[in-house]
C-alpha cells in the first residue's frame, strides 16, 4: 500500500497511507472542524467521512458553514423524511429527494394524497429515526442487482436505466435504502433541528404528461436557534411575497382565460411600471443609446440563422403558419437588433453603436416552474446590444458596469454579488477572441474595484459574461443584471463595418440587461420594499380625504392641484368613516394622507399623515409640495 500526500486548507501537507478513511484524518484539523465535519472534499470530489482516500490532492473537511455542507446536510434529511414516509404510509412509491437552495424536498407517489396534518406525523417519526442515530451506509452494486432491489419502484427503475456504466451506488439507513451518489452525513443523529414546511404537487420530471406526485418541502439545521432564526425569516419573507403583495395592492394578476405565466398589469401596477420605464428611457438617452422597437413575431428562418432553433428550441413556443410561411414568437430580441444594424453599412467612425429596447419576449416554461412575476412565459427585457471594435470593448464594459450599479442604486439596492463566467467546454469562436473578451471583462471589473467571483466554464456558449445579483433586505440573492460578449451572432449574420484602413471587419457585440426583465425586477422591488415603495415609485403618492360632505369641494380643489403639479394623487370622498378610510390607505401603503375637516377648510392648511408615522403636522399646500419635492430629489 502506497503513501498519499494531502494538502490541507492551512497549507500543511500530510502524508497518509492509501486507503485510510477520511474520518481518520480528523486529528489533523482544529477541534471545532473535527466536531462539525459532515463529509470531506478531495480535489473537486465530495466523499463520506467513512470513504477511503485513493488519490492525492487538496483535502478539506466540509461543515455546515460550507455551501456543499448545507447541501449534504439537507440531502441526508430528505432521506430521513423518505424513510419516515415509507414506514407511515406503506405502498408509497419514492421518486427523487434532492437538496435545493434552501432546504430539501422529496417527491412521493402515495396511496392517498398527503394532508397538512400528516406533516406532524412524519416529523414525529423522523425524530425517532434521528434519535436512533442510524448510520448512512454506502454500497456499490450492479445495475442488475439494483433493478431487483427496486423492482417495485417504477421511478427508481427509470433512473437506473439512465445511469451510465454497469454499477451504481445506494445508501441505507435502518429500514430504508435509496439510489444515491452521495455523499451523506455519517448518521441520522447529526440532524439537530428540522421542520417540514409544505406539501405541493409536482409532475414527475417536470413533464405535464407524467404522473402528478406529492412533494414535501423541509429545512434542517445543526441547532434549534438556527432553525428558529430561519423560520422567523421565512415568516417575514411570506409577508413580503410579491404574489401576495401584488394582490393586496392591486398591482397585477393572472387569469386562466388568458393563460398561465402571462401577466395582467392593473392600473396601479402599470403606473409603477411606467415610472420605471420612463426612468430607463431617460437614462439610456443620456448615455448615447438609440431607442428602437421590434415586432413580437418573425419568420422562422430568422431564428434558424440566429441559432435559436438549434440551441433554444425547447424554450420556444410552437411555430405558427401565416400565408404559408412559418413564424415564431420571439424568445429574444437580439436577432431584430441585428437586422436593424444590417440595414446600412457602418463605418468605424460610428462606433460604438448602442441599441436599446424594452422588448417583450415569450418563452415556454413548464407550468410547474412558473412563479408569480419571477418566472413567467411573457416578459419585457430591458435589452441593449452594443456593437464595438476590439479596442473599444474594455471601455464599453467599464461604462456598462458603472451604468448597472447606478441604475440598481437608484432603486435602493446597495449589496451585490458579481460573477465572471468564463469559457465552457462547448463554445463558438476562437480561443484568442475568448481570451481577449475575458481579459476585457476582468480588467473592467478590476478598474472599478468590484469584488467578484470567477465561475470557470460557466459562460454562455457564445461568450464570457458578468452577472450582477442583488441582495434584498432578508439577505436573499436575486439574479438581475447581465453583460455578455457574443462571438456567435456577428458570425452567423455576417456583420461587418468599414475600418480606418478601408477593409471590412467583424464587430464585437455585447448583450446587456440591467434589470433582467421588468416583471422579475418588479417582483424583486415588491419583496425588497415589502410593498412600501419610496415616494417616486409609489402608484399613489398622496390621498386627500374630506371629513364630511362640507369639505368635499375644498378637498377636490386640493386634489386637482396635486394632479396639476404632476403628483399621483387620489380623492377618497366615500361615505366610510374617516378611521376606516385611513386604515384602508395604510394597508395600501400610501406614503401620505391628507385629512380635511372644517378647520382645514377655514385656514386653507393641510393636516398631513405619513405612512407608519401618523400625523406629522399642518402645512400650507406650497409647504407640503416643497417637502414632497425634496423627498423626490433625495
Amino acid at each position: 500500500m502506497g503513501k498519499l500526500r494531502l494538502k490541507f486548507p492551512d497549507g500543511s501537507v500530510v502524508e497518509v497511507d492509501e486507503g485510510v478513511s477520511a474520518r481518520e484524518l480528523l486529528r489533523y484539523v482544529p477541534q471545532k472542524v473535527a466536531k462539525e465535519a459532515l463529509c470531506a472534499k478531495i480535489g473537486e470530489n465530495l466523499i463520506d467521512l467513512g470513504s477511503p482516500i485513493r488519490e492525492e490532492g487538496e483535502f478539506k473537511f466540509i461543515t455546515f458553514d460550507d455551501p456543499e455542507g448545507k447541501s449534504v446536510y439537507w440531502h441526508s434529511t430528505s432521506h430521513i423524511m423518505a424513510q419516515a414516509v415509507r414506514e407511515l404510509f406503506p405502498g408509497t412509491k419514492i421518486a427523487i429527494g434532492p437538496s435545493i437552495d434552501e432546504g430539501f424536498y422529496y417527491d412521493f407517489d402515495p396511496p392517498r394524497p398527503f394532508q397538512p396534518e400528516d406533516l406532524k406525523k412524519i416529523e414525529e417519526r423522523m425524530r425517532d429515526i434521528i434519535k436512533a442515530n442510524l448510520p448512512f451506509e454506502r454500497k456499490e452494486i450492479t445495475k442488475r442487482k439494483a433493478r431487483q432491489l427496486f423492482k417495485d419502484e417504477p421511478y427508481k427503475l427509470e433512473l437506473i436505466d439512465e445511469i451510465p456504466g454497469d454499477s451504481l451506488t445506494i445508501y441505507t439507513q435502518g429500514s430504508f435504502t435509496d439510489l444515491c451518489r452521495g455523499p451523506h452525513i455519517p448518521s441520522t443523529g447529526y440532524i439537530k433541528a428540522f421542520k417540514l414546511l409544505s406539501i405541493a404537487g409536482a409532475y414527475w420530471r417536470g413533464v405535464e404528461t407524467n404522473p402528478m406526485l406529492q412533494r414535501i418541502y423541509g429545512i434542517s439545521f445543526p441547532s434549534e436557534s438556527a432553525l428558529k432564526e430561519y423560520l422567523v425569516r421565512l415568516e417575514e419573507a411570506s409577508k413580503r411575497d410579491h404574489r401576495r403583495l401584488g394582490k393586496e395592492l392591486d398591482l397585477f394578476g393572472f387569469d386562466d382565460e388568458v393563460g398561465p405565466g402571462l401577466v395582467l398589469w392593473y392600473p396601479k401596477g402599470a403606473i409603477i411600471r411606467k415610472v420605471i420605464e420612463n426612468f430607463w428611457h431617460e437614462e439610456h438617452l443620456k448615455r448615447g443609446y438609440s431607442l428602437i422597437y421590434t415586432p413580437h413575431i418573425a419568420r422562422y428562418k430568422l431564428w434558424q440563422i440566429s441559432g435559436h432553433t438549434d440551441f433554444y428550441s425547447e424554450n420556444m413556443f410552437p411555430t405558427m403558419e401565416i400565408e404559408g410561411s412559418p413564424y415564431q414568437l420571439k424568445p429574444m430580441n437580439c436577432p431584430f437588433h441585428i437586422v436593424i444594424y444590417k440595414k446600412k453599412l457602418h463605418s468605424y467612425r460610428e462606433f460604438p453603436i448602442r441599441f436599446a429596447e424594452l422588448g417583450t419576449v415569450y418563452r415556454y416554461e413548464r407550468s410547474g416552474v412558473l412563479h408569480g412575476l419571477m418566472r413567467v412565459r411573457g416578459f419585457t427585457q430591458d435589452d441593449a446590444h452594443i456593437f464595438c471594435r476590439p479596442e473599444e470593448l474594455e471601455s464599453e464594459i467599464r461604462e456598462l458596469i458603472n451604468f448597472t450599479f447606478f441604475m440598481l442604486a437608484r432603486f435602493g439596492f446597495s449589496q451585490f454579488e458579481v460573477h465572471l463566467s468564463t469559457r465552457p467546454e462547448k463554445f463558438v469562436g476562437s480561443i484568442d477572441n475568448w481570451d481577449l473578451a475575458t481579459e476585457a471583462l476582468q480588467n473592467a471589473l478590476d478598474a472599478q474595484n468590484v469584488n467578484y467571483v470567477v465561475d470557470p466554464g460557466e459562460g454562455a456558449f457564445y461568450g464570457p459574461k458578468i452577472d450582477v445579483n442583488i441582495k434584498d433586505a432578508l439577505g436573499r440573492v436575486w439574479q438581475c443584471s447581465t453583460i455578455q460578449v457574443d462571438f456567435n451572432i456577428p458570425e452567423r449574420f455576417e456583420l461587418r463595418y468599414m475600418d480606418a484602413d478601408g477593409t471590412f471587419k467583424r464587430p464585437i457585440m455585447i448583450h446587456r440587461a440591467l434589470f433582467g426583465s421588468i416583471e422579475r425586477f418588479m417582483g424583486v422591488l415588491l419583496e425588497y420594499y415589502g410593498g412600501y415603495f419610496p415616494l417616486w415609485l409609489a402608484p399613489v403618492q398622496v390621498v386627500v380625504m374630506p371629513l364630511g360632505a362640507g369639505e368635499i369641494e375644498f378637498s377636490r380643489k386640493v386634489w386637482q392641484k396635486f394632479i396639476g403639479d404632476g403628483f399621483r394623487a387620489e380623492l377618497d370622498d366615500t361615505n366610510e368613516k374617516i378611521n376606516s378610510r385611513i386604515r384602508a390607505w395604510e394597508v395600501r401603503k400610501t406614503p401620505y394622507m391628507i385629512v380635511i375637516g372644517p378647520k382645514e377648510v377655514e385656514t386653507k392648511k393641510l393636516a398631513i399623515r405619513k405612512h407608519k408615522q401618523g400625523e406629522i403636522g399642518v402645512f400650507t399646500y406650497e409647504e407640503f409640495v416643497e417637502l414632497l419635492r425634496k423627498e423626490l430629489k433625495s
